[in-house]
């Protein structure tokens, strides 16, 4: 692991915390958007520009965007604390178990550009070589289209149904 990729997880897994134990609404909604943000970076470092534009656009942008609009049409309660380390013992025990799930998961990954691992075992080669089959020049954009077509076309819906809540919510406080 680069350093630039661990310092990405600890901001990540950070902004997370603070999500989590944010008593205040805005406070949340603000440390929500650089936990999004700070996913769409470790895509982009983890070469998936395509996950971290969806992962900006909806996340960072689109979500940040309907809790503000939301947040705007709402009242804030005065006073209180913003932030409380009161944690109840079974979120702890569940977020440990699930993290020692991630990181079993994980270590069994093979390593990026490991010969041995199943993307070199054909896979890369056999999308080059049908790239051509379907009349599209680019071989990402192939991929993209042909061979994850279904993965797109979630991701396109997953923007589009973002939005559409965005136009919803912004067009109920007007009437």
């Amino acid at each position: 692991m680069t350093p630039l990729v661990a310092a990405l997880l600890a901001l990540v897994v950070a902004v997370a915390v603070v999500t989590a134990l944010a008593r205040d609404i805005l406070v949340a909604t603000v440390a929500f958007a650089a936990y999004s943000l700070g996913l769409a970076v470790l895509w982009v470092v983890f070469d998936a520009p395509d996950v971290a534009l969806t992962e900006a656009a909806v996340g960072a942008g689109v979500v940040t965007a309907l809790f503000v609009v939301v947040l705007s049409r709402t009242t804030r309660p005065v006073g209180g604390r913003s932030f409380s380390l009161s944690v109840s013992p079974t979120a702890v025990i569940a977020v440990g178990a699930l993290t020692a799930a991630l990181v079993a998961t994980v270590s069994s990954l093979p390593a990026v550009g490991n010969p041995d691992a199943p993307a070199f075992d054909g896979a890369a080669a056999y999308y080059l070589q049908e790239t051509g089959a379907y009349g599209i020049d680019n071989a990402v954009t192939a991929v993209l289209v042909v061979f994850r077509g279904f993965d797109t076309f979630g991701e396109i819906a997953v923007v589009f149904t973002a939005i559409a809540a965005v136009l919803v919510v912004r067009g109920r406080g007007d009437a």
